[in-house]
């Protein structure tokens, strides 16, 4: 641990007086239980529980600046405000803070933050599978998954989706694949941040920095949020103490697919399915302390 401290002082996190001194974080925890084995009936349980702050990260996954779908470009763009207010208060509180924009960090070559998680040293107890996807394991086996998203679950209306692809090429970017950074309006502090999507790397800075919590947010909970190396799946496979906080994410679901309702009835679907098999879910009301966070089109009450 002595290479760790020496770290956080090179890069000016353990000397930052702006820091508010280590917090207690009130948490609301949802699961879900089947009511008997085998009974395939859950019932919903909540459960208060405090993490100590500078015990808990949180690791930001995929939020990036542009995306195939419009629709899911709108909604983290929607989002990205309340996450940054989320962001923001935890790293006050003593959280640290992993960003990790997937096929990104090309960008952020000369980025404190991004220098930071290099620079941190790889621990012994690597996880022999920490850098790989992360699919399936038998637990989630036992339910039936609740979305068909086998077409990829964009959203778009048909002419809109063609538009923005030509605009997309226009800029340069790839219209299947067109992110290069994280959003702009998600706030990288380079004097306390983590810059990633490296599953060896990140599983090192939370040893390195003993933080046993993970939340985890970001888009999209059906597919990057639930299987990167840094996602729920690997987190809790490898043995930290994992939540989801179900208003700071987005799923990639199209109404037209099974169960046939709206695209955010599916991603509370997914929410619940998490919830089952993989881990608690919270809100971010327990850092900003307001009403969970709700989209602008979502129309039911």
């Amino acid at each position: 641990m002595a290479a760790s401290a020496v770290l956080l002082v090179t890069f000016g996190v353990a000397a930052d007086t702006e820091a508010a001194e280590s917090d207690t974080l009130k948490l609301q925890l949802r699961s879900r239980t089947e009511t008997d084995a085998g009974s395939g009936r859950f019932h919903t349980v909540t459960r208060p529980e405090a993490w100590h702050a500078n015990q808990t990260a949180i690791i930001v996954c995929d939020m990036w600046d542009y995306h195939h779908c419009l629709n899911a470009v709108r909604r983290g763009t929607e989002m990205a405000p309340r996450m940054n207010e989320v962001l923001k208060k935890a790293r006050n509180r003593g959280a640290i803070i992993i960003h990790a924009p997937s096929s990104c960090t090309a960008s952020y070559v000369d980025h404190t933050a991004r220098k930071r998680a290099q620079s941190v040293e790889r621990v012994e107890n690597l996880p022999i599978e920490i850098g790989k996807w992360c699919y399936r394991i038998p637990e989630e086996e036992q339910g039936k998954y609740p979305i068909d998203q086998s077409d990829g679950g964009e959203d778009d209306d048909l002419e809109e989706h063609a538009a923005w692809a030509k605009k997309l090429a226009s800029m340069g970017r790839n219209p299947k694949a067109p992110w290069k950074a994280q959003m702009a309006a998600l706030e990288i502090d380079a004097r306390r941040d983590f810059i990633s999507d490296d599953g060896e790397e990140i599983w090192s800075i939370l040893e390195r920095n003993d933080r046993k919590n993970v939340i985890l947010l970001g888009v999209h909970t059906n597919m990057c949020v639930l299987g990167r190396p840094v996602g729920i799946r690997q987190m809790v496979t490898v043995g930290k103490n994992v939540v989801l906080m179900r208003d700071m994410t987005d799923t990639m679901y199209n109404p037209k697919k099974r169960p046939f309702v709206s695209h955010f009835a599916g991603t509370d679907l997914v929410v619940q399915h998490v919830e089952k098999f993989w881990c608690p879910s919270i809100t971010s009301t327990a850092l900003t302390g307001k009403a969970p966070f709700r989209f602008k089109n979502d129309p039911r009450k």
